[in-house]
């Protein structure tokens, strides 16, 4: 089309100057200026979910409850590990304490000095101590819990960034397709004023072209904006300090719907959920910890000076403690109630995640069979829009129609190759649902 538009300023390029002075066209409007300057870096797919998992926010929270998890098993494992902690103490008295002596003329006994020093450590080890060891083992399952949960984190940021990452192509495309409505449009125009300037065309001809020309490039300065955004998005998702770009990407998508099914029932959602439920049960499983007694040992050194008369200047103490919880008012009850719930809602939210993960699949194979149907379709109805278009430009030449026809061609047929840009991400789209509701991305 814009060859032919050439020919047309060719043609009418030997019209009397005289006839050029004395029309006054409306002004076409300013040369699409180049928005972008210097493109992005454009970054691979693989390669920005990889730098996306190191360093988009959410990631980072997801990891970091791994560490946070790690640590309260450190903290619980204490309560079943020996303790050793010691004290000194100087004790100040206004005078000693003494106690009258056996004769009026016996000097009295120091029951307490005016000063005295004191210092001992206190050992305790746990013995037989269920409870604490239940607790610790119930903590390492929470770190299982919360690694998978960081997995299915690691998922969700990639489907995130995929899908941040095909809408760039998809723009690009969008803006393929906008700028050759542009062109065409632009060629149109050019043609529509030179038959005006020529004399054999009419004004309202050259207005309606040079509308359409205005309102093309409006839409392409437009998609340009969109494209900007776009890729701000990808930046802030990758966690890079500025726009990314992005390339055509390879999916490809499984074609067994049976052996799907059964990777979705392994993805990272599900597992975690399952790690959830054998969590609960594990603390539901140690209820009868909270009934049974514990026994524990202390150690006690210590150092007097001065001595006294019922504590020497060195020695220790050794004890074993048995306790045994017979009543503590209900607690134990309540508690077992409440894991007893946690379980049950457990198990019905893996249930849940499983029938999610099956639906995920049989909708995303189902989006791709009508996104490719669409494709094909928006395909053709693309090819057929420029053929109309290519034959209003052939009547309207020849003078069979108005460029009316010429313009609502135009128009038709950037629609529809617009639309194809459209079917086009919805059967990426569709893809990257397909690979994320089976476990297979990233």
């Amino acid at each position: 089309m814009r060859s032919l538009g050439l020919l047309a300023v060719l043609l009418f390029a030997a019209a009397p100057a005289r006839a050029q002075d004395e029309v006054a066209p409306s002004q076409p409007i300013l040369p699409h200026t180049q928005l972008e300057g210097d493109a992005p870096p454009a970054i691979a797919l693989k390669d920005a979910i990889g730098t996306a998992l190191s360093r988009n926010p959410t990631a980072v929270v997801a990891y970091a409850e791994i560490r946070r998890a790690q640590a309260l098993v450190e903290q619980v494992r204490s309560g079943a590990l020996p303790t050793l902690y010691g004290t000194l103490a100087y004790t100040q008295l206004d005078s000693a304490r003494v106690s009258a002596g056996v004769s009026p003329t016996a000097p009295g006994i120091v029951q307490l000095p005016a000063s005295a020093f004191q210092a001992n450590a206190l050992l305790t080890v746990p013995l037989v101590v269920p409870k604490p060891w239940a607790q610790w083992s119930q903590a390492k399952d929470q770190v299982d819990a919360a690694r998978l949960s960081a997995e299915d984190t690691r998922r969700l940021v990639a489907v995130a960034v995929a899908r941040a990452y095909l809408s760039i192509v998809a723009q690009k495309r969008v803006i393929d397709a906008a700028v050759r409505a542009r062109d065409t449009d632009r060629a149109h125009y050019e043609y529509s004023h030179q038959r005006f300037a020529g004399g054999v065309g009419n004004r309202i001809d050259e207005v309606r072209a040079n509308q359409q020309l205005a309102s093309d490039e409006a839409n392409v300065q437009q998609q340009y904006s969109n494209l900007a955004r776009d890729r701000e998005v990808l930046g802030v998702l990758v966690g890079v300090g500025g726009p990314l770009d992005a390339d055509e990407p390879v999916l490809r998508a499984p074609n067994d719907p049976h052996q799907a099914m059964i990777e979705a029932e392994h993805r990272s959602d599900v597992q975690a959920a399952g790690a959830h439920l054998h969590a609960t049960q594990h603390v539901v499983d140690d209820n009868w910890t909270d009934y049974s007694p514990y026994l524990s040992g202390t150690f006690l050194p210590f150092y007097q000076n001065p001595a006294l008369v019922t504590y020497p200047t060195t020695g220790w103490q050794a004890q074993l403690i048995l306790t045994i919880p017979f009543y503590d008012g209900g607690l134990r009850y309540g508690q077992q109630k409440e894991r007893g719930v946690a379980r049950d809602e457990a198990q019905a939210q893996l249930d849940a995640t499983l029938r999610q993960a099956r639906s995920d699949v049989r909708t995303a194979f189902e989006e791709v069979k009508r996104a490719d149907a669409s494709l094909t379709a928006a395909r053709d109805a693309a090819r057929l829009a420029q053929s109309g278009l290519d034959l209003a430009n052939i009547a309207y030449r020849a003078g069979q129609s108005t460029n009316i026809e010429v313009i609502d061609a135009e128009r038709t047929a950037r629609d529809a190759e617009t639309a194809v840009a459209v079917a086009e991400d919805g059967a990426r789209q569709a893809r990257v649902d397909l690979l994320a509701a089976t476990g297979r991305f990233p």
